[in-house]
C-alpha cells in the first residue's frame, strides 16, 4: 500500500514536469513552519540517486512522485491531485492527518497523538 495516491490528472502533471525538465521525480515532504506548525515542500529530484534511504516512490508514465521518508507517517493517507482554473494551478493535498489549517491555506497542524517534530 502506496503512503500517498495520486489523481489522474496529478500523475499527468508528475510526468509533464519531469518530462519537461528531464528530472526523475517531484518530492513531496513535510517540514516544520508557517503559523499552523507544518507545511508542505516541494522540490524536483534530478536523478535517482538523489533518493534518501526509505523514499517511498509512485511511477508515473514519464517520471516519479517521491515521498520523503521522514514524512511518510504525517503523509499516510493522503491524496495528491493537480487542479487547473482561471485563477491558476497548483498540486492539492488532502490529507487526513492534518487537523487543522492556518488562514492563507499553507501550513497545517496535525493531531497532537503523532507527536512528530522536526
Amino acid at each position: 500500500m502506496s503512503i500517498c495516491t495520486l489523481t489522474e490528472a496529478a500523475a499527468q502533471q508528475v510526468s509533464k514536469i519531469c518530462f519537461e525538465n528531464r528530472s526523475y521525480g517531484i518530492r513531496l515532504d513535510v517540514k516544520g513552519g508557517g503559523c499552523a506548525g507544518f507545511e508542505y515542500d516541494w522540490n524536483i529530484v534530478t536523478h535517482a540517486d538523489d533518493l534518501q534511504k526509505n523514499d517511498e516512490v509512485i511511477a508515473t508514465l514519464n517520471g516519479h512522485f517521491v515521498v520523503g521518508y521522514h514524512s511518510r507517517l504525517i503523509l499516510m493517507g493522503t491524496q495528491v491531485d493537480y487542479k487547473e482554473s482561471i485563477m491558476g494551478s497548483s498540486f492539492e493535498v488532502t490529507n487526513p492527518n492534518a487537523k487543522s489549517s492556518c488562514g492563507c491555506g499553507v501550513s497545517f497542524d496535525v493531531e497532537p497523538l503523532l507527536n512528530v517534530s522536526f
